[in-house]
């Protein structure tokens, strides 16, 4: 595992043009059931894959932390928010909260996470390949094909089945 996820940033280079290119299509000409096949291949792709085995994305990347998500992990913290904030977060040039640092201060050793049922919302639904109206979220995706190795294989056998069916 460890040897793939060490190959991804080349492999999501490797394909980037095409990929642009596909998500161009996909928002073009979206297939009426594109998100009932995402959650096939998501479903699919996650009998077979742990993410506590790989926990790159914890390694190396923030998620956005909203209000709610503030709100609830300080209460978790007994902290106040102002706090948290302080000690945890920064404004990125989106203007968004994220951590200041990587890999997550939250995250194990044995890449558990230690606030697993508060975490932020944008931890629970990482890696976004299940969301509905995926054609919309195509730099997201773009960017996590480099981080998250189950991204990665759902969006080439995305391809793969799209071509099968004439619609890519």
């Amino acid at each position: 595992m460890q040897d793939f996820i060490n190959e991804l940033p080349k492999l999501a280079k490797e394909v980037e043009s095409e990929n642009r290119k596909f998500f161009t299509k996909l928002k073009k000409r979206t297939p009426k059931n594109l998100d009932y096949i995402m959650q096939d291949l998501h479903e699919e792709e996650f009998e077979k894959t742990d993410c506590l085995t790989c926990a790159n994305c914890c390694k190396t990347t923030s998620p956005i932390f909203t209000n709610a998500d503030i709100a609830r992990i300080s209460k978790h913290f007994k902290m106040k928010e102002h706090q948290f904030i302080s000690q945890f977060l920064y404004f990125d040039e989106d203007n968004h909260h994220v951590l200041k640092s990587a890999p997550c201060h939250f995250l194990g050793a044995d890449n558990d996470c230690m606030i697993y049922d508060v975490r932020p919302k944008a931890c629970r639904e990482y890696p976004h390949t299940d969301r509905k109206k995926f054609h919309k979220i195509s730099e997201i995706t773009m960017n996590n094909i480099a981080i998250c190795p189950a991204t990665y294989n759902i969006v080439e056998k995305l391809k793969t089945v799209l071509a099968s069916k004439g619609k890519k």
